[in-house]
C-alpha cells in the first residue's frame, strides 16, 4: 500500500494562497501607483498639492483598486481647481461669516489686523463683490497616468516577480498604504 506524507502541509499551503496573493497584488498596485504619484508630484504646479498626494489600495471581491488622490481640506480644493480650472465667478462675503457687519467693516477690520481677508485686494477695498475671471486648468493626474501607464505596469510586474517564485510566496515587508 502507498503511504503519502505531507498532505496536511500541502492543503494548508493551498488554503493560504488567496490571502497571500491578496497582499502581493495590493503591493503590486501600490508599486504601480507610486510611479504615477511620483509623476504627479513632478508635474503639479502647487507645492501644497505635491505635499499631500497619497496612494491607497482597496481589495474588492474580484479586483484590487489603487487610488491616488489629495488629502482632504485646502490641498484637495487646490488640486481640483488646478486639474479642471475654474469658471468665471463672483466672490462675496458669506452671510454666515458677516456677524451683522457690513462688507466695508469686515474689510476695515481685516486691513487693521494685517490679515488681508475678505474683499480687500492690494490694500484697497473693492466693494461688496468682486468678479474673478476664472483660472485655466493645469491637469496633472490624468496626463501622469497616460505618460507613466506602461512604467506603472512594469513596476507592478516587477513587484510580483520578486515575491512569487516556485519556492512560494514571500511575505510583504511591513508598511502599507500612505
Amino acid at each position: 500500500m502507498v503511504t503519502v506524507r505531507g498532505g496536511g502541509a500541502v492543503r494548508r499551503f493551498l488554503t493560504n494562497i488567496p490571502e497571500q496573493m491578496d497582499g502581493v497584488l495590493r503591493g503590486a498596485a501600490r508599486a504601480g501607483g507610486k510611479v504615477v504619484a511620483d509623476e504627479i508630484k513632478d508635474t503639479t504646479p502647487s507645492e501644497e498639492v505635491r505635499d499631500n498626494i497619497r496612494i491607497r489600495t482597496k481589495a474588492e471581491s474580484d479586483h484590487i483598486r489603487v487610488r491616488i488622490d489629495v488629502k482632504d481640506r485646502w490641498a484637495r480644493s487646490l488640486g481640483i481647481w488646478l486639474e479642471y480650472g475654474t469658471d468665471p465667478h463672483f466672490i462675496s462675503v458669506d452671510e454666515s461669516q458677516r456677524g451683522g457687519r457690513s462688507v466695508g467693516r469686515i474689510n476695515t477690520l481685516a486691513k487693521d489686523s494685517d490679515k488681508g481677508h475678505s474683499l480687500l485686494i492690494g490694500g484697497n477695498f473693492v466693494g461688496s463683490t468682486v468678479f474673478h475671471p476664472g483660472a485655466r486648468p493645469h491637469p496633472a493626474f490624468r496626463p501622469a497616468l497616460d505618460r507613466k501607464e506602461a512604467e506603472a505596469v512594469a513596476a507592478a510586474q516587477a513587484y510580483i516577480n520578486t515575491r512569487v517564485s516556485r519556492a512560494g510566496i514571500k511575505r510583504e515587508p511591513a508598511g502599507g498604504d500612505e
